[in-house]
């Protein structure tokens, strides 16, 4: 389960990698370790209990990440779009806006805002298909939610989503407004996002910069009208690197053993 926390000060960021007997499903409940989702009532449940690795400098034990997030989506879409050539990969936009409340025991502060659910799976490991991708949504002033997905395949192909959601359920696909580099991070992902012509996008903060992944808040105008992206770029070509791969444990530890009812760190 991973749990990033942003804040003005100091952010958090926890993924621990468990074995499948960490791990519990059913039809609407999914548990890996002392951490879970469940459907209840068209909503979403998430509890988490998480330790952030690595800990902050300040901060001599490791930090622990309990609360609970309640996903409350506007409506749920039927769409599911495949993003390779082949259809081993899909992602399906799940719910485009949705009301969010996040509550903690420990390690951060009560919050409510909108949020946003979405689920990508494949047949094949995700470096195997794409070179790289950038990815993004973002909530227009009229309250609809747009969404960006770019991919640059290994087989030479390219391609672009562009879609609006209304709210209701709907998906609407549009042409692909112009994107842009912006600026390269200190692991040289380049992220690209889009925008009108005679506008270039911002690179408002840098949340996450790492060999192969960045993820970025970017404030651009589009179809007229402005919008701030949360914005993913994904580097599979970086991701195969066997380097890249042994450097993982670090930020993302790994544990075997029975996991299930466990309590992380105090």
């Amino acid at each position: 389960m991973n749990v990033a926390l942003y804040g003005p000060v100091k952010n958090r960021w926890a993924m621990t990698e468990r074995g499948k007997q960490a791990a519990r499903r059913s039809a609407t409940r999914f548990q890996v370790g002392p951490s879970s989702l469940e459907w209840t009532q068209n909503e979403l449940h998430l509890s988490f209990d998480e330790v952030a690795v690595p800990r902050p400098p300040s901060e001599w034990a490791p930090t622990r990440i309990k609360g609970r997030v309640v996903l409350k989506p506007a409506a749920l879409t039927n769409r599911i779009f495949s993003i390779d050539t082949k259809g081993d990969h899909r992602w399906w936009p799940i719910a485009p806006l949705a009301d969010i409340g996040v509550s903690f025991e420990f390690g951060g502060t009560d919050w409510n805002g909108h949020g946003y659910l979405d689920c990508n799976w494949g047949m094949e490991p995700i470096e195997t298909a794409f070179r790289d991708w950038d990815w993004a949504r973002g909530v227009l002033p009229d309250g609809r939610a747009l969404l960006l997905y770019d991919t640059r395949r290994n087989d030479g192909s390219e391609d672009c989503l562009a879609l609006v959601y209304d709210g209701e359920g709907a998906l609407s696909e549009w042409p692909a407004p112009s994107a842009s580099p912006l600026k390269r991070g200190f692991w040289g992902i380049t992220p690209k996002a889009h925008h009108d012509t005679g506008h270039e996008p911002v690179l408002v903060r840098t949340l996450e910069d790492s060999p192969f992944y960045k993820r970025s808040l970017v404030r651009t105008v589009i179809d007229g009208e402005p919008v701030e992206l949360m914005h993913e770029t994904l580097s599979g070509t970086r991701f195969a690197s066997a380097i890249v791969k042994a450097m993982l444990p670090f930020r993302m530890p790994r544990r075997s053993g029975p996991a299930i009812g466990e309590v992380n760190g105090r």
